[in-house]
């Protein structure tokens, strides 16, 4: 693949009736959410969209993810474009017209706008095919929970599909409209959870001297859990957040307990913080477990891996966005986000970029994403489009 060398494409160049299908396809895609895996209507109605397209579609990826592939010229080069289609178990306080019609569940997140922007790229690029190579649609389920595109490498994307590079977008509340922020390296951090369990000796409060009192035990281990951060990585290079954030006992007013269950919350920026954590955390709870004489059980469970951009891969969608958007709407080195992204998963295996483009702000777009009254701003349904068309005819080789 070579850099960046096709001509730009301004959202005008949409056609109004392209733009106006990509309202209708994310507003039904609103009115009829599902979650996790099960997202049979959004997977056959995506499908169905694909192929009236022409575009080739395998269906069954990791449960319900799908592909579509679309082929142009003799290049063997290829891009992956991904978008999420799984909603939230969220009960929706709107009140418009494509409101969720399946109680207790909306589009909270916007992957039906993102689902939408790329099925708006998908009929663009079937229909104007000037790319050279191949360009795999990848629909992924269950990002939310974090195990939708690990499903989807795990059934064989990557060695089904030959997929050289993958890139994501995601909306962001609170950025204007028609502006894109990313970095290379590390955009969002990991999202790890852990599970403590103290087994000391219950007792009467009145005699604590004839136990072992899980209570303070996990009192000092949520204390020295704090030294992880601030003792153990590195202040310059190292940037994480380790929270406890439940202390479950079952004892009562006059009564010490049996038994201790400390929760909580980890993110970092790389896998090796995210190493370190996990061992520090397990030598400290047992020490301080021996030392009292309790026992202990200790499950640290990764759910999100750091989302970490290509450095090359970030340059060409610096560039595309530069060119559909204007060089001054596009932050290239964003500060980094303590939220987290399952498509990390994929960056994992290829190489690849994660971009995030402004929903809005104030009353529009700029509802908090995982709120009962969020909305995916539609008029950012052509800068998504256009951005995806922009990257493919740049990376497959078009030429001025």
């Amino acid at each position: 693949m070579s850099p960046l060398s096709s001509p730009s494409i301004s959202p005008e160049q949409l056609s109004l009736q392209l733009i106006a299908d990509m309202t209708e396809w994310r507003q039904h895609l609103h009115r009829f959410p599902e979650c996790g895996f099960d997202v049979n209507l959004t997977a056959n109605f995506i499908a169905d969209k694909l192929q009236s397209f022409g575009i080739d579609v395998v269906r069954n990826i990791g449960k319900s993810g799908l592909v579509g592939i679309l082929r142009n010229g003799n290049s063997t080069a290829s891009v992956g474009l991904r978008a999420d289609m799984d909603a939230l178990h969220i009960h929706e306080q709107n009140t418009f017209s494509h409101c969720s019609q399946h109680d207790g569940k909306m589009h909270a997140c916007g992957h039906d706008g993102h689902s939408a922007m790329l099925l708006g790229a998908a009929c663009y690029l079937a229909a104007n095919p000037i790319f050279d190579g191949t360009v795999y649609f990848i629909f992924q389920p269950d990002e939310e929970h974090g195990h939708g595109a690990q499903a989807m490498i795990d059934d064989g994307l990557f060695e089904r599909f030959s997929i050289d590079e993958v890139y994501g977008i995601h909306n962001f509340p609170g950025l204007a409209e028609g502006e894109l922020m990313v970095r290379p390296g590390s955009l969002m951090a990991s999202e790890s959870s852990f599970e403590i369990t103290i087994n000391g000796v219950g007792g009467h409060a009145a005699l604590p001297h004839q136990g072992i009192d899980p209570i303070v035990v996990g009192a000092q281990v949520i204390m020295a859990l704090q030294t992880i951060v601030s003792r153990n990585l590195s202040a310059i290079h190292e940037t994480a957040v380790v929270s406890a954030t439940e202390f479950v006992t079952n004892g009562t007013v006059n009564v010490i307990p049996s038994q201790v269950v400390i929760k909580g919350d980890c993110r970092c920026f790389t896998e090796d913080s995210l190493t370190h954590i996990e061992q520090n955390m397990a030598r400290i709870v047992a020490g301080i477990c021996q030392a009292a004489g309790a026992d202990h059980t200790f499950e640290f469970i990764n759910t999100f891996y750091p989302t970490v951009n290509n450095p090359k891969q970030t340059a060409y969608a610096v560039q595309a966005a530069q060119q559909i958007l204007g060089a001054d709407k596009v932050n290239a080195a964003c500060d980094p986000l303590t939220i987290s992204e399952d498509f990390s998963s994929m960056l994992r295996v290829k190489p690849g970029c994660y971009v995030l483009l402004g929903n809005g702000t104030e009353s529009v777009g700029g509802c908090a994403l995982h709120n009962p009254k969020y909305d995916f701003n539609d008029r950012i349904l052509k800068l998504g489009a256009n951005y995806w068309i922009q990257l493919v005819n740049g990376r497959l080789n078009v030429t001025v």
